[in-house]
């Protein structure tokens, strides 16, 4: 809470024109995706700042160069979402279980990109929902899921990725991306405004031909693995 307070404190001059260009993009058609995209990426990139926030990135090499991928992160806390926007040159949507979707920038961050909520609950909605990211995948739309299902609230450790969250990746036929955020729990998970780094690293993807045989559990254990290895070697800790 700290943080978030300081970030609005140090950027109050320049919240009400933001917030009348967010409303605008929220809940008009103006502008393309990829301009409200780079308007929420200068936003937040100038809240990271604000809010002593240093991003220390790597692999945006790995990310695919045709449009049309899901990206399957580890989830740490509230901030990780915005994580990406100051580090991923593409569009992404994010999916957002339905209990956070009025958190502070998570919400704005949705409006804006016109994210899809996942109400984990209702197994017939939570399955359109799947379907309707993985068709939208397949116009090239590039969605961003935490298949953890929720924050781990343990640090820099994993919890159980759920097989359930890659079906739209099997239905939309597309490249896996997995994604490593290290220590973004600080962020807004800790009542704290101290000068903090969190690491977000894009690992090589894993194109539909290398797991369309596998069952989904295999897959979701195989992702985290992934990522349990590129945390234990940034940060020297066994996983």
């Amino acid at each position: 809470m700290k943080r978030i307070v300081r970030m609005v404190l140090c950027l109050i001059v320049f919240v009400p024109y933001w917030f009348v260009r967010l409303m605008i993009y929220a809940y008009t058609n103006v502008g393309t995706e990829e301009s409200r995209y780079r308007f929420l990426k200068h936003i937040l990139t100038k809240a990271n700042r604000a809010g002593r926030v240093k991003v220390v990135c790597s692999g945006v090499e790995h990310l695919p160069e045709q449009m049309g991928y899901m990206i399957y992160p580890n989830h740490q806390g509230l901030y990780d979402t915005l994580a990406f926007f100051e580090t991923d040159p593409h569009p992404f949507v994010p999916v957002m279980k339905k209990e956070v979707t009025n958190t502070f920038m998570l919400k704005q961050a949705r409006m804006i990109l016109h994210g899809i909520t996942i109400d984990r609950d209702d197994v017939k909605s939570a399955m359109r929902t799947i379907h309707a990211i993985a068709e939208e995948v397949k116009k090239g739309r590039n969605y961003l899921i935490f298949s953890e299902g929720t924050r781990s609230r343990k640090q820099n450790q994993t919890l159980e990725f759920k097989g359930g969250s890659f079906k739209a990746a099997y239905y939309a036929k597309c490249p896996i991306v997995p994604v490593a955020l290290v220590d973004c729990y600080k962020a807004f998970d800790t009542n704290s405004a101290e000068p903090i780094t969190i690491q977000i690293h894009y690992l090589p993807p894993i194109p539909y031909e290398e797991y369309k045989d596998k069952k989904t559990m295999e897959v979701a254990s195989m992702v985290r693995g992934i990522i349990d290895a590129k945390i234990a070697e940034v940060t020297g800790e066994a996983h």
